[in-house]
């Protein structure tokens, strides 16, 4: 995953500190990308950079860490406005920030846990995507991708799971109204749900977490390089061309059909 030769494309990768995150803002960098990692630590963004390494030998010009509340509209405004100030344009936005709920049903779960995930999920992704088509419908030549990160939930709830999984849906109509909306500027927007992804997070699934039929039971997870290679096959797309779904799954987690 590399590139002939660095490049002035530049990209912003929300909740680039871990995860999901970390591996795409990496394979951006690797790729020839300039990449702005944001997150809520200044420690961990700076830590994700020195991991990423140097493919070039300017990383200091290539990559930039910016801490963000990506569900404060009033810190997503000065992130993009340091955006513009640094680089002048932005071509790709990776809508990647989320957090999970507390696994519990509709009853159990209460306001303030609601509100942290409808908060950052939806929230922060409708702020960022809105600050991300001021700048490129403005930018010289007009235009960029804006990638949302769904998930799994996007289509299909785990049990006790309403919080995620109902912003996970909403993500999905602003990817479509986006995709609608940004025709005119060419704006490209898409969506990447991913599923089973091994990390600290799920460390659980591989003991066994609940399923819909009650039972608890181990899930197959694949590894976030996987995950990585897919959104990189999105980033790379000609503005002409958007992969408008693309849903990437550990291969054997109980997700098609009947599980």
């Amino acid at each position: 995953m590399t590139a002939s030769s660095p490049h002035n494309r530049i990209a912003l990768v929300t909740g680039a500190g871990s995860g999901i995150g970390l591996a795409c803002a990496t394979a951006l960098l690797a790729d020839g990308w300039r990449v702005v990692f944001t997150g809520r630590r200044a420690e961990a963004l700076a830590a994700a950079i020195a991991q990423a390494g140097d493919p070039w030998g300017d990383i200091a010009e290539r990559a930039l860490a910016w801490p963000c509340d990506v569900g404060d509209e009033v810190s997503v405004a000065a992130l993009f406005d340091t955006v513009r100030e640094r680089f002048g344009r932005l071509d790709l936005l990776f809508n990647n920030a989320g957090i999970s709920s507390p696994v519990l049903t509709p009853d159990e779960l209460d306001a303030a846990s609601w509100r942290r995930a409808v908060d950052t999920n939806l929230n922060g992704a409708f702020f960022c995507l809105s600050q991300a088509f001021k700048l490129m419908r403005t930018q010289s030549p007009m235009g960029g991708r804006i990638i949302n990160n769904g998930s799994i939930s996007a289509h299909a709830p785990r049990p006790g799971s309403i919080a995620y999984t109902a912003t996970k849906h909403a993500i999905t109509g602003l990817t479509r109204a986006a995709a609608l909306d940004g025709r005119p500027f060419d704006i490209a927007v898409g969506q990447i749900d991913i599923g089973n992804v091994a990390s600290e997070m799920t460390e659980r699934m591989v003991k066994g977490v609940p399923q819909a039929d009650g039972s608890i039971k181990p899930e197959a997870r694949m590894e976030v390089s996987a995950v990585a290679d897919s959104f990189m096959a999105m980033a790379r797309l000609p503005l002409g061309a958007n992969v408008l779904f693309m849903t990437v799954m550990a291969t054997k987690m109980p997700f098609v059909g009947r599980g």
